[in-house]
C-alpha cells in the first residue's frame, strides 16, 4: 500500500518520499486515514514504528484547507513529555511542511530556555508541540489560547504519566473545547493509559503494532561483544577507530559517565559531545545539532536525554552499558535502522553483565550472536 492510497494528497505524499518514506508502516496504514476523517486514535506502538509521521502527515495535510484564523489561537496541539521529544516532533512537521504549496506554522515550546522568544514566535501559530509545563505557563501569560483547538496529540503518553504529569496533564484538558478530536500514543498500553483512553477518547479506531510487527529485527544487525570491565573503554575506541565510524550514539547508565566517556574519548582523538539532562537546554540542542550535521561523530547519551532522538540513516548504536529494561534495549537500538534504512547495534557485555544480558534476550526473544575480544589487541587504544 502507498502513501496515495491511504488518501493524502499528492504535496504530502511528495512530502513522504523526500523523507524516504517509500511505503507505509502498520502504525501509518492504521492510522492516517482515521486521523483524515477526524476520528480519535489510539495508537499502541513502540519506538521506531514511524508514530509521528503517523498523525504528522494527515494533520498537515488538513491544515492545508483548515488554518488557524484568530492569532494565537492554535488548531492542533502536540503534549510530549520531553524538551527533546518536542524539538524532534516539531522538526518532523516543519519537514514535512516544506512541501506544502501554503505555509503553516509550527512551533516547538518547552522549558529550561528563556519563555520571552517563544512567546514572541507563537504569532501566527498553526500547529503547536509543547512540554505541559511551559504550555500552561504561556497560557497564564496570554501568549497562547486554546480554546480554537480542533485536535489534540499525546504522544509518548505512558513516559507523561512516568514523568509526573498528570496534575498538569489535568489543567490542560480543562482549557481545551469539549469537542475536539483526540489522537493518544503510546508505547505500551498500561492501567494508567487506558484509564486516560477512557476518558479521552470516544469511539477511536485501535491501531496496535504487535511486538511481531516491529520493523527492528529486519532493518537492524544486531551483536554483542564479551569484553573484561577494565578493557572495555580501549575497546569502544577500537571500535570506532577500526570500523571507521562517522556517526555512532553510544549509550551510557548516568550522567556522570557520559561525561567521563567523552572526556576518555577526545583524549584519546575521537570527537565527543554528551546528552543528558544535567546540562542546560542550550548545551542539549547544541550537543545535538552538531551530531545531526556530522560535526562531532559520538554522541554519549542516557536513556532519558535520548527520546529526543531521530535521525535518519544513523549506523551505528552502542549500548556501553547494558539497558536496565528490554524496554529500553528496544528503545535504543530502534534509533538506528529507521525508515527503511539499515543500522548496527552493538552491545558490550562484561561478565558482570552477563546474566542481565541473557533476560533482556529472553523478554525481546532476540537471539543475539556475541563474539569474544580477549584476543584483540588493544595496546595504544
Amino acid at each position: 500500500m502507498s502513501f496515495a492510497e491511504l488518501g493524502l494528497t499528492k504535496p504530502l505524499v511528495n512530502a513522504a518520499a523526500a523523507q524516504q518514506y517509500d511505503q507505509p508502516t502498520p502504525v501509518q496504514m492504521g492510522a492516517i486515514p482515521a486521523v483524515l476523517k477526524g476520528k480519535d486514535v489510539l495508537g499502541i506502538a513502540q519506538t521506531g514504528s514511524g508514530k509521528t509521521a503517523a498523525y504528522a502527515l494527515p494533520l498537515l495535510d488538513r491544515a492545508q484547507t483548515n488554518r488557524a484564523f484568530r492569532n494565537r489561537y492554535v488548531k492542533v496541539l502536540v503534549l510530549v513529555p520531553t524538551r527533546e521529544l518536542a524539538l524532534q516532533v516539531g522538526e518532523v512537521f516543519l519537514s514535512f511542511s516544506r512541501h506544502i504549496p501554503i505555509q503553516i506554522k509550527t512551533l516547538a515550546v518547552f522549558g529550561g530556555v528563556s519563555i520571552n522568544p517563544q512567546m514572541k514566535r507563537l504569532s501566527g501559530t498553526d500547529i503547536l508541540v509543547a512540554t505541559p509545563g511551559r504550555l500552561l505557563d504561556l497560557v497564564e501569560s496570554k501568549a497562547v489560547h486554546l480554546a480554537d483547538v480542533e485536535t489534540l496529540v499525546l504522544d509518548e503518553a505512558d513516559k507523561m504519566l512516568n514523568l509526573g504529569f498528570e496534575e498538569e496533564m489535568r489543567q490542560i484538558l480543562a482549557l481545551l473545547p469539549k469537542k475536539r478530536q483526540n489522537l493518544l500514543f503510546s508505547a505500551t498500553l498500561d492501567n494508567q493509559v487506558r484509564a486516560i483512553q477512557e476518558t479521552l477518547l470516544h469511539a477511536p479506531e485501535v491501531v496496535e503494532v504487535k511486538d511481531e510487527q516491529r520493523l527492528v529485527p529486519a532493518a537492524i544487525k544486531e551483536i554483542a561483544y564479551l569484553v573484561d570491565t577494565e578493557r572495555k573503554g580501549p575497546f569502544l575506541r577500537y571500535l570506532i577507530k577500526e570500523q571507521k565510524m562517522q556517526q555512532v550514539l553510544v549509550f551510557v547508565s548516568a550522567t556522570k559517565r557520559a561525561d567521563h566517556l567523552v572526556t576518555k574519548l577526545s583524549n584519546n582523538g575521537i570527537k565527543a559531545v554528551a546528552l543528558h539532562s544535567g546540562k542546560s537546554q542550550g548545551a542539549r540542542t547544541e550537543a545535538l545539532d552538531l551530531f545531526r550535521k556530522g560535526k562531532v561523530p559520538v554522541l554519549v547519551a542516557t536513556d532519558l536525554a535520548a527520546r529526543g532522538i531521530d535521525i535518519v540513516s544513523l549506523p551505528h548504536v552502542i549500548n556501553y552499558d547494558l539497558p536496565r529494561s528490554s524496554k529500553d534495549y528496544i528503545h535504543r537500538i530502534g534509533r538506528t535502522g529507521r525508515a527503511a534504512a539499515t543500522g548496527e547495534a552493538i552491545t558490550l557485555v562484561t561478565p558482570e553483565d552477563a546474566h542481565h544480558f541473557k533476560i533482556v534476550q529472553k523478554q525481546t526473544k532476540r537471539i543475539i550472536p556475541a563474539q569474544e575480544t580477549t584476543e584483540i589487541d588493544l595496546k595504544g587504544f
